[in-house]
């Protein structure tokens, strides 16, 4: 019972991955791409993980800490990507509205000048 609980669980998380991967060649800009890597990656990756740790237990602490640095460097990572692409002016899809990070910088601009 436990095997086949655990094969689904890496199955739904290879699912989560393969949206990932999806999503990265079907959004518009570099942003939405690394927000939607990075969302169904990291759930894909803990999912396959804990599977795992269903299936072979003797490995279920190191899988743990293995998860746990996922879930550090990953939000961590993408954020670091998307400041980095703002700072060189990457551009922004049609379909985007709202730039909050460019609303608050020019906010501060023209704060600082006064």
């Amino acid at each position: 019972m436990l095997e086949l609980l655990g094969s689904v669980i890496v199955l739904v998380g290879s699912v989560f991955l393969f949206s990932a991967g999806l999503g990265v060649l079907r959004m518009p800009d570099s942003y939405n791409r690394i927000q939607t890597g990075t969302k169904a990656s990291t759930l894909g990756t803990i999912l396959v993980l804990l599977g795992l740790a269903v299936l072979h237990p003797a490995w279920a602490w190191k899988l743990l800490m293995l998860i746990f640095f996922v879930l550090l460097t990953n939000p961590v990572s993408s954020h670091a990507l998307a400041r980095a692409a703002h700072a060189i002016r990457v551009g922004e899809a049609d379909s985007t509205v709202i730039d909050r990070l460019e609303e608050s910088e020019t906010r501060e601009r023209t704060e600082g000048r006064n």
